[in-house]
């Protein structure tokens, strides 16, 4: 059986263009088609046929119908979208509430030599309790996190290219942390009132026990034989922040070997529903460095929920405003952590990467 997967590359800056205006694989005398012959994969008799235009002078015709509105049968059209590198294959899946791929196919398709490569499956679905829509996510081993902080901004605009809405807007979104109000900006940035943290052990949930205000701050915990000072913080989704370890007072996370300690920060007894993890180093009293070792995705470009919790937990341990940059290694984060309301704001880009298909 032949496998056939189609990839349409935006020859214009994603954040100024709609779906609407990708011509699926059409070609013109000015326009050149890249074709890839088939190739050896696990799958026998598969062949990809990518097309992207080599002339970005020349002139792009447009269809009124979006790529994504295709629908021939037995295929999944996609757009892979990233932030700051923590990228995503977005589905539109508004015409079910039930995920059109099971977490094993996603697994298949997060697969970066067998796959299209991502951190994770993001699932547009129907809005549920009144919220515009549902969002839903299959991490890379095939598990469900409650919510994404970078996902969740590629969401918004994924809606916003469906939908070719233009200027600054907003609209509500149901997720397993609850509710999320993205807005997206007209330079394409995209702002996400990401609720209030929750602090609460058993709500992160952590067993480590409360020591500061009915939260964990600071506490101690031993992995692999060393001690580290961690703050525990939900943002709907449990994570562990650290900024020193015993015998150092703020950590050089360039020096770190994560893929050594992440998965056993991850896999610790003292988190039933593991964990993430953030890294940190203080640059100042308004700026941080993460390194991050994400639950079911291990070591990612970034984290936005992980950002989020970060400047809860520096706040919490005195080391930071309630206002920072979050230098992480696919860029940076802006997160506000309001006293007026209690939410934490997240404001970040998020861009389109390509459009494609895959049988399923």
């Amino acid at each position: 059986m032949a496998i056939t997967a189609t990839i349409s590359l935006p020859l214009t800056s994603p954040t100024r263009r709609s779906l609407a205006s990708v011509n699926h694989l059409r070609s013109s005398s000015s326009r050149s088609i890249l074709v890839i012959p088939q190739r050896t994969s696990k799958y026998s008799h598969s062949r990809l046929v990518a097309a992207s235009s080599m002339s970005i002078d020349a002139p792009v015709k447009t269809s009124s119908t979006s790529f994504l509105h295709h629908r021939e049968s037995g295929f999944l059209h996609f757009a892979k979208y990233h932030g700051l590198g923590n990228d995503f294959v977005l589905i539109d899946n508004r015409d079910s509430s039930e995920p059109r791929i099971s977490p094993e196919k996603a697994v298949q398709v997060c697969d970066r030599n067998f796959g299209v490569g991502a951190d994770g499956v993001i699932f547009l679905l129907p809005g549920i309790n009144g919220t515009d829509y549902t969002m839903r996510i299959f991490n890379s081993d095939g598990s469900e996190p409650e919510m994404c902080g970078n996902g969740v901004r590629c969401f918004a605009k994924f809606v916003s290219q469906l939908q070719n809405l233009q200027g600054r807007h907003s609209f509500t979104i149901h997720t397993g942390a609850g509710l999320i109000v993205p807005e997206v900006f007209e330079d394409g940035n995209v702002r996400v009132d990401m609720g209030e943290p929750i602090l609460k052990p058993s709500d992160v949930p952590t067993k480590l026990p409360e020591n500061k205000d009915h939260a964990v701050v600071k506490a101690e915990l031993e992995v692999d034989g060393v001690i580290w000072n961690v703050t525990c913080v939900s943002m709907g989704n449990p994570h562990c922040v650290t900024f020193s370890r015993e015998g150092s007072q703020n950590l050089l996370v360039d020096e770190l070997k994560l893929a050594e300690i992440g998965p056993k920060f991850e896999h610790h007894e003292v988190f039933p529903a593991r964990t993430n993890t953030e890294f940190v180093q203080v640059l100042s009293n308004s700026h941080l460095k993460m390194r991050v070792w994400e639950r079911g995705a291990g070591a990612t470009l970034a984290c936005g929920t992980g950002a989020c919790a970060t400047v809860v937990a520096a706040v919490l341990e005195g080391r930071a405003g309630r206002n920072c940059t979050v230098d992480l290694p696919g860029g940076p984060l802006q997160i506000e952590w309001r006293e007026e309301d209690n939410h934490i704001y997240m404001t970040g880009s998020a861009e389109l990467v390509y459009y494609g298909s895959l049988p399923l």
